[in-house]
Order: C-alpha cells, then structure tokens, then sequence
C-alpha cells in the first residue's frame, strides 16, 4: 500500500534492488572508481560510429549484465524506466527497441536515475509490474555537442566545467526478503537558484533544501 506523507510517498512493500551493474568508457577506467564498473572500454567510441550510438551501446551492455546476474530473458520483465541526456530520449529508445522491453522514457537530466527508481517503485509497490529495470546514461562527447560545443570546434572549457560521466547504471527492482530497499521518494519542486554560468551545471543542480519530519 502506498502511504503519503505530505510530499514523500512511502512503499510498505519496500520494492528492492534485486541486481545492478555499471559500464563506463575511457576516462572511467583510468578514474578512482573505476573498481566500481562492472566493465569499462579502452575508448570513448564504444566500437560505435557516432557518439549517440555509442551511449546507446552503453546502455544495452548495462541492462544485458543486470540481466544475466537475474538470469532473466529480456522479455520477462514487465517495464523499463530509462533515460540520457539527448533529445527525445534517443539512446534509450535504441536501446530498448534492441531489448525489446517495454519502455517509459524519463528525461530528468542528473535526477533522471532517481527518478527511475521511483517509477519503478510505484509500479512495483502497485503491482503494476511485477519487475522493472531502471537505467539511465550520459556520454562525454555527445553531452558536449547536446548542450555546449562539438569536441570538432576546439573551444576553451571555462574551470567551472564539469565533465560529464561517460557511462551507464542499470538496476532490476522487484520484491525479495534482504537487499537494498526503495523505502521512500519525493518529487519535488523546480527552483531558480539564479545560476548565470551555463558551464557550471553541477551548482544548479547540486543543492536541494529537504525537510523530512520523522
């Protein structure tokens, strides 16, 4: 049943994380976290031609791992929330269109993962699906040529650049005894912090102003 708690929607059923599994690219590998990836490529390309290809790749390789740890055919899970960062959802729309799960594209830009979870808690805790996948990507390059400039073009990044992750998450959410829960979530509001520098995305995003009463 699920309860709301002013704004926080608390699962009794406690919809869990049953498998998850990361990919990453060039950068990942060479990184701090790297040991937390599941596998990382030797390049950026991922074997593609264009980078929205490639984060497509990403994509697919993620949800066929969290796969094969279920030991789970595509086609018995009920939905897949997914999303990046490129118009219209595109690299999660080929994805799935490989995959051949049902899918609901999420665009929540850094919140787009969170916001999976969170569907597929609702749907899980409703019975609504049984099991959903949640899965979401970002990729350097096609990151720069959506929202800055094309790699091609050479221009100076300011210091407050954030470089985006070249990589993708995916997880299978369905009920079990033990594991990671989602307990509960929130959807909050949108609000204008008054950040002008367009290259400094993670100071818009980062802060959040949360109260939650026990």
């Amino acid at each position: 049943m699920i309860e709301k708690q002013e704004s926080v929607i608390v699962f009794a059923s406690r919809p869990t994380v049953l498998f998850g599994a990361a990919v990453g690219g060039k950068a990942e590998k060479e990184g701090p976290c790297a040991k937390e990836f599941d596998f990382c490529y030797d390049n950026d390309d991922i074997n593609c031609k264009t980078w929205e290809q490639a984060e497509a790749a990403l994509q697919k390789e993620a949800m066929q791992r969290v796969l094969q740890k279920a030991k789970l055919p595509p086609q018995s899970v009920d939905v897949l929330f997914s999303g990046d960062l490129l118009d219209q959802c595109v690299a999660s729309s080929v994805a799935a269109k490989e995959l051949k799960i049902p899918m609901a594209g999420l665009y929540g830009a850094c919140s787009t993962f969170a916001l999976g979870l969170c569907m597929a808690g609702l749907f899980t805790e409703s019975q609504a699906a049984k099991t959903a996948i949640v899965c979401a990507s970002s990729h350097f390059c096609s990151a720069e040529k959506q929202f800055r400039f094309p790699l091609e073009y050479g221009s100076q990044r300011p210091p407050t650049t954030q470089r985006t992750a070249t990589a993708a998450g995916a997880v299978l959410v369905g009920h079990a005894k033990s594991g990671c829960c989602i307990e509960a979530a929130m959807i909050g509001t949108i609000q204008d912090l008054g950040i002008t520098d367009a290259a400094n995305m993670g100071a818009a995003m980062a802060p959040v102003d949360v109260k939650i009463e026990p």
